[in-house]
Order: C-alpha cells, then sequence, then structure tokens
C-alpha cells in the first residue's frame, strides 16, 4: 500500500489535472476552428461550381486568372486593361488639386461608377477601390494616413438608395490599403444633390451641412467619394475634419468630372 499523498503532493496533481484539461481545451478549439476552415473552403469551392464568379464589371464567367481585388471583387482581363488605361489616363497623382483619382468620369469608367451607386454594386465598388488604392499606394503610404473615411449621405437619401458608394468605395481602400474605415462625416440635413445645381451654388448647398461625430483630433483622414466635379462636397467634409482638429485631410475619388458633365 502506498504512502499518502502530503499536502504538496496533492496541490502538484491538481496543477497538473487543472494543465491536461486546458491544454485539451485549447487543442478541441483548435480542431473545430481546422474544421470551419475546411467546410468554408469546402463550401466556397462548391459554390464556384455551380455559380461560378462573375466579372464585378461585366458580369461574364471568370476563368482562373481572373484579377481579383482584396475586398472580395474580381475583374476579367478585359475590364481590368480597359480601366487600368482609364487610369493611366486619368488625372495625375495628386489630381491637380491634392486629390487622388483613377481616371475621368468618361466611358466604362463612368458607367462602372453609376453601377456603384445601386444596392448590387458593391463587389464593383470594391474592384475600383482596389484599382484606387494600387495607382496611389505610394502616395497614400506617404501621407500616413491613419483613417479612411467616406463622404456622408443623409440617411434618408441612403435608406431611399439602399446604399452608399461612397461607403462601399471607402471600405473597399481600407481592406486594399489595411487601413481602419470609419463613418464619422454626418450629412446634417438633406441637401438638393449636387449636380442639380449649377457648379456656383454648389459651395453654398452644403454650408454647415457636415458635421463630425468621433475623435479625429491629431489624425490624418482620406475622405473617399465616387466622383468629384467641382470640388464642393469635398471641401466641405474638409473643412468639417479641420474644425475637429484633425492634422490633415486629404482625398480620393475614382472619378474626375469636368464642371459641365452635370
Amino acid at each position: 500500500m502506498g504512502q499518502p499523498l502530503s499536502a504538496a503532493g496533492v496541490s502538484d496533481l491538481r496543477r497538473n489535472a487543472g494543465g491536461s484539461a486546458a491544454d485539451g481545451a485549447r487543442f478541441q478549439r483548435a480542431r473545430f476552428a481546422g474544421l470551419q476552415r475546411a467546410v468554408r473552403r469546402l463550401a466556397a469551392e462548391a459554390t464556384d461550381m455551380v455559380l461560378p464568379p462573375r466579372c464585378a464589371c461585366c458580369r461574364c464567367d471568370l476563368p482562373g486568372h481572373a484579377n481579383p481585388s482584396p475586398g472580395g471583387g474580381a475583374l476579367c482581363t478585359c475590364c481590368a486593361v480597359e480601366l487600368g488605361h482609364a487610369a493611366a489616363i486619368g488625372a495625375p497623382a495628386g489630381g491637380g488639386d491634392g486629390c487622388l483619382v483613377l481616371g475621368p468620369y468618361a466611358g466604362l469608367l463612368r458607367e462602372s461608377v453609376l453601377r456603384c451607386k445601386r444596392a448590387s454594386g458593391a463587389d464593383l465598388a470594391a474592384a475600383l477601390a482596389a484599382l484606387l488604392a494600387e495607382r496611389h499606394r505610394e502616395v497614400i503610404g506617404a501621407l500616413a494616413i491613419d483613417l479612411v473615411v467616406p463622404v456622408p449621405m443623409h440617411w434618408l437619401r441612403r435608406v431611399v438608395r439602399g446604399s452608399s458608394a461612397a461607403v462601399e468605395l471607402a471600405r473597399g481602400v481600407g481592406r486594399a490599403t489595411g487601413l481602419p474605415v470609419g463613418e464619422i462625416l454626418v450629412r446634417r440635413r438633406a441637401t438638393v444633390m449636387q449636380n442639380r445645381l449649377p457648379p456656383a451654388a454648389r459651395r453654398g448647398n452644403l454650408v454647415g451641412a457636415v458635421t463630425v461625430r468621433g475623435g479625429v483630433a491629431g489624425r490624418r483622414v482620406l475622405v473617399v467619394d465616387d466622383v468629384m466635379t467641382t470640388g464642393a462636397t469635398i471641401e466641405a467634409c474638409q473643412d468639417a475634419l479641420h474644425a475637429a482638429g484633425a492634422a490633415g485631410v486629404f482625398a480620393a475619388v475614382i472619378a474626375r468630372a469636368e464642371s459641365t458633365d452635370g
């Protein structure tokens, strides 16, 4: 018959048992996480077999050499080349006025921007945002951005439309660059849509319409929108952010339109 355990021995057994139980629990959690990843991978592969992925722009079925964006949208080779050509001939880095621009508001890029305004345009917005971020990756890095912020849409207009292109684009830029995204700008009133006003009246339309609901003091902010014409909307956002203490405010848009485009 063995010797009775001392108090210290009992304590050691309890510690060992506890450690074994904890190790077992960690193993089970890791095993379960591995099974979850495997199931998600198989589900994605099965979905691709039944519903092949499509180009976010032209909606053709995508081959294996498609051009995926970090945000999930993907482009076929033809659309990637055409949109890339638009970027190549678009406004230079800085846009001539401190705004990063993907390309001119024309052709396929114009059609794509208009589709991003629909509730079904999230994938296309992700693809365009990835192109924008890739084109200006070095500049965005040099600006030392802390936060990506979408141009705000009034809540009532957003309910009616069902989506916000600026929000989807800002999220896409955030995913492509690894930067945080925050909807900290608020449209205080439902102003007349800018494209329904003559260029000279657009700045007055936004006076006092945009405010900030979050801490931006000392932060460097990148404001994202789909199209810039006169720059009045971007300026209203910049003014609000500067007034809230932002250390620097910069802008990025998918397309630059002429002030006569409407």
